[in-house]
């Protein structure tokens, strides 16, 4: 039953908790959705939660350079980046419920507080927050077999001590044989080249402090780990050998699953959980994954990613979409960063050097000029072109001031006195005083124009894609755009969502975000339809047929 606190002991299944040490940034994450990715091709229904200490309710108001991308769930959440590997790994659809950030949890306390729920108690870190953190792990995990539940940062941070107290408590009522903790670490390297296991004992060492005690020794290093190194580990941090787990660098990050396996870390996990009765034979689990991840490129491209954030993580989705699609099309395929604010140096060169151009989403002023000049110098040389939610926008200021004449044409975003505003603001956002969580957000449906390169792609009348953006196509300007080459052929309403460009080889752009829900193994339309047109413009380039 509930406690006064709302917390029900009695919610969820199997639990399987993920800690990291010594540092971040390890790659904890793609370590659990391995493991989860092995687990549902064993047939289990296996969800996630993502635990991020920060104060901050949520990843919207977050600068790129400092966590990576802003990604966005079917429900309008903006959340850790990390969700976005959970999705594409499982193939599923997560919701806002399942990233708990130390705001999200305060802030619900303290209205709970405010409200009197706690019938004028001390509200306390325990048992009120901590009850907070578990009744939202159980409900996340509510009706699924399995629940990973990562935990952000490392071992040892203050902001992360509440949620690890909830998880010793958690673990305490649980039958042992529902939950299991794995404890992510690093391996480094002596100057000597000896594999060193201290920063390991040390981690363990802190968390055991904590009364929390690892099952599993996930050991990452560039190479796998050697036998003795297994030993010593086993020996140090209190866990049988067949318990420590090496998981090497690997060229592409959708073959850990496959490291993991060979490993036999998931069989390890379905007997200590008491799963592996119920798992599908070897013989009937699913393939699809490693066929897909493994299939060889027959030739290469070169895509131009044009943006101000040079960070890899700040674009991580659509690098992982173009993947997506190269895998698809058995294409390798290299991104080129081109740096929108330094064309002068280099960068134009780059651009001009590659097969395809991208323009991602962003917002403000910085780098406007070089990501126009990269869509019209796509536009005018027939390079296939593709630009995402603020590049879709830009591709129309392009348009506008290149082709419709009207040279001061912009956004009001970046420019409030402009003379032409093709792109302003959404009318429900003029009354807005709050950044955070306030945006056109989630999915939403797209009607699409029978008989336009949108409709080859998604192959329906409509299509659901995920949104995020405060701006849009000014439908005042909407018959000069299209009274040319220019086609809005994708509508929400009055609302313009997919434009495409006449006698173009692929220039196309979405208001909406497709590299959200792209996956290995169904990858992005808009992103397929611009590799197509590439390897087209390729054959043709080489005199092929």
């Amino acid at each position: 039953m509930p406690t006064e606190t709302g917390y029900d002991p009695t919610l969820g299944n199997k639990f399987i908790f993920v800690t990291g040490g010594v540092m971040s940034g390890l790659g904890k994450g793609i370590t659990a959705a391995s493991l989860g990715r092995l687990l549902t091709n064993a047939g289990f229904d296996v969800t996630a939660v993502k635990i991020d200490p920060y104060i901050n309710v949520d990843a919207g108001t977050m600068n790129p350079y400092q966590h990576g991308e802003v990604y966005v769930l079917d429900d309008g959440g903006e959340v850790d980046l990390d969700l976005g590997n959970y999705e594409r790994f499982l193939e599923t659809d997560m919701a806002f419920d399942h990233n708990l950030t130390t705001g999200k949890i305060y802030q619900h306390v303290i209205e709970r507080e405010r409200a009197g729920d706690y019938l004028g108690k001390t509200v306390q870190i325990i048992p009120h927050v901590t009850d907070d953190i578990k009744r939202r792990i159980r409900e996340a995990g509510e009706g699924h077999d399995v629940t990973i539940v990562e935990v952000g940062g490392t071992v040892g941070d203050i902001e992360s001590m509440p949620f690890l107290e909830s998880l010793r408590q958690f673990s305490d009522e649980q039958d042992d044989e529902d939950v299991i903790f794995a404890h992510v670490t690093l391996v480094p390297y002596a100057p000597n080249g000896e594999q060193k296991t201290k920063p390991t004992q040390h981690s363990v060492k802190e968390l055991r402090s904590i009364g929390l005690r690892p099952d599993i020794v996930v050991g990452r290093c560039d190479d796998p780990l050697e036998p003795d190194v297994r030993e010593k580990i086993a020996l140090f941090c209190d866990v049988p050998t067949d318990a420590v787990f090496s998981n090497p660098d690997v060229e592409d990050i959708y073959h850990v699953p496959m490291v993991l396996e060979e490993e036999g870390m998931d069989e390890f996990v379905m007997d200590r959980l008491d799963l592996a009765d119920a798992a599908l034979p070897d013989a009937e689990r699913s393939t699809a994954w490693r066929e897909r991840v493994t299939t060889e490129a027959t030739e290469s491209v070169d895509i131009a990613l044009v943006g101000k954030y040079d960070l890899r993580d700040a674009y991580m989705s659509v690098r992982e979409a173009l993947k997506h699609a190269g895998m698809q099309q058995a294409v390798d395929v290299e991104v080129a960063w081109v740096d929108a604010e330094r064309m002068e140096d280099h960068h134009r060169e780059r651009l001009r050097a590659a097969d395809g151009v991208v323009v991602p989403g962003g917002f403000g002023s910085r780098g406007t000029d070089g990501k126009l000049e990269a869509i019209q110098y796509a536009r005018e040389h027939d390079v296939p072109y593709l630009g995402l939610c603020f590049g879709f926008q830009l591709a129309v200021i392009e348009y506008a001031r290149n082709v419709l004449g009207l040279e001061d044409a912009n956004s009001t975003e970046l420019d409030d006195e402009t003379p032409d505003p093709v792109i302003d603001l959404l009318p429900e956002q003029y009354d807005l005083e709050d950044l955070g969580g306030t945006m056109r957000l989630g999915s939403h449906e797209t009607q699409i124009d029978e008989g336009t390169i949108a409709h080859d792609l998604y192959e329906a009348d409509s299509c659901m894609e995920r949104h995020r953006h405060r701006y849009e196509v000014n439908p005042e300007y909407i018959d000069d755009l299209t009274a040319g080459e220019l086609t809005f052929s994708g509508r929400a309403g009055n609302r313009m969502e997919i434009l495409e460009m006449d006698d173009h080889p692929y220039f196309v752009g979405t208001q909406f975000h497709p590299e959200f829900t792209s996956r290995p193994t169904s990858a992005s339309p808009p992103f397929v339809g611009l590799l197509e047109a590439v390897l087209d413009r390729t054959i043709d380039d080489e005199g092929g047929d």
